[in-house]
C-alpha cells in the first residue's frame, strides 16, 4: 500500500512496504506534520466493523426459539408428545407450541397454511402430497404405532392371544365370522395387506359394510353385529372409541404396526418458519435417547407394552 506524507515544504515522499518502526524513526519534516493515510483508515474501520459483526453473530442466541407443531391426536391424547417436548426443551433451550393436534385432515391443513414449522402424523398419501406440493421438506418416519383386531368377547373363530394378524384373519374366514370392513384410512389399509398376506379373498355375507356415521362408533357397530374388526391399538385401548362388550384379541404383531413421520416447513414456501427449531426437534426424535424411550413410555401408561414403537433396533420393554 502507497500513501503520500504531505509536509509544509512541499515535499511529497512516498512509504512503499515500510514497516511501522522505520517509518516512526524517521524524522517528520520541518514545520510540517505526518497525516494518517485516509486508505488506511477506511480499512481498519471496516475490518473492525466486520469482526464485531461476526462476535455478534456467533454469541447472540438465535432470535426465535419458539417452535410451532401440528402433531396428529394420538400422541397428545396419550400424553407422550408433552412427554418428548418437555425433554427437549429441557435440553436445547427451544419451546415448543402446539399449533394444532386431532385428525390428519384438520393438522395438514394448519401446516399447508403456514402456521406450523414441524409436522408429525400418520404416513400416507396426505403427507406425500405435502412434500409432492412442495410444503413440506425432509421428511423421515420416527415412530410407529399398532393396530389390533377387536372382537366379541365370546371370540366365536377363537383368535384369542393370537400374535399374527394375517393368520387371525383367515380363521376368521373359516370360521364365516362376520367381519367389519371398517373404512378408515389407517386400519382398511392394513386390514387389506393381511388378507393380502393370509391368501384369503375378503368376500361372502361374512364381510359387513361399514355403516357408521363417525369412526368412533364402529366398535359399537361390530357388536352390535357380533362381528371382528381392525381397529387402533390407542384408542380402543384408551377408551377414545365405545368398546363395551368388545375386547383387543389380537395384538403385538409387528407386520400390524403403521409409521408416523416427521417433516418441517419448506424455506422456499414458508421463509419465516423457524427453520432451525424444526430441523433440531426433528433431528431429536430420530435420537437414541427418543427411541428408546418410545420402548419405555407404554410399559409406564398402561403396563400392556409400549403404545408407540422405535424405528431404531431398540430393545423393546416385556
Amino acid at each position: 500500500m502507497n500513501c503520500t506524507l504531505s509536509s509544509g515544504a512541499g515535499v511529497s515522499p512516498v512509504l512503499s512496504g515500510v514497516s511501522p518502526a522505520v517509518a516512526r524513526s524517521r524524522p517528520e519534516p520541518p514545520g510540517g506534520r505526518r497525516d494518517a493515510c485516509p486508505t488506511t483508515l477506511a480499512v481498519c474501520a471496516a475490518l473492525l466493523t466486520l469482526a464485531l459483526h461476526l462476535y455478534a453473530a456467533d454469541t447472540a442466541p438465535p432470535t426465535n426459539r419458539v417452535v410451532r407443531c401440528a402433531v396428529i391426536g394420538g400422541m397428545t391424547m396419550t400424553g407422550l408428545w408433552p412427554e418428548i417436548t418437555r425433554m427437549f426443551e429441557a435440553e436445547t433451550g427451544y419451546r415448543c407450541q402446539l399449533a394444532a393436534t386431532g385428525p390428519r385432515p384438520e393438522i395438514s391443513e394448519v401446516f399447508r397454511a403456514g402456521k406450523a414449522d414441524l409436522l408429525t402424523m400418520h404416513s400416507g398419501d396426505i403427507t406425500t402430497d405435502l412434500v409432492a406440493d412442495g410444503y413440506g421438506v425432509n421428511m423421515r418416519p420416527w415412530t410407529r404405532n399398532e393396530l389390533s383386531i377387536v372382537g366379541p368377547v365370546s371370540d366365536p373363530a377363537h383368535i384369542r392371544g393370537m400374535t399374527n394378524g394375517a393368520a387371525a384373519l383367515r380363521r376368521i374366514a373359516e370360521a364365516k365370522a362376520h367381519f367389519v370392513d371398517f373404512q378408515g384410512v389407517g386400519s382398511r389399509e392394513l386390514a387389506h395387506s393381511l388378507w393380502r398376506a393370509s391368501g384369503v379373498e375378503p368376500k361372502g355375507s361374512w364381510v359387513l359394510k361399514d355403516e357408521t356415521v363417525s369412526k368412533f362408533d364402529i366398535l359399537q357397530f361390530a357388536r352390535t353385529n357380533n362381528a371382528y374388526v381392525v381397529v387402533g391399538y390407542i384408542p380402543a385401548r384408551l377408551g377414545k372409541m365405545n368398546a363395551a362388550g368388545m375386547e383387543i384379541l389380537v395384538q403385538g404383531d409387528p407386520a400390524m404396526r403403521r409409521p408416523f413421520i416427521v417433516m418441517e416447513a419448506s424455506p422456499r414456501k414458508f421463509p419465516q418458519a423457524n427453520h432451525a427449531g424444526a430441523r433440531a426437534l426433528s433431528d431429536f426424535l430420530l435420537s437414541p435417547k427418543v427411541q428408546t424411550f418410545l420402548a419405555e413410555f407404554g410399559q409406564k401408561t398402561t403396563g400392556r407394552g409400549p403404545l408407540f414403537h422405535p424405528v431404531e433396533t431398540v430393545p423393546e420393554q416385556k
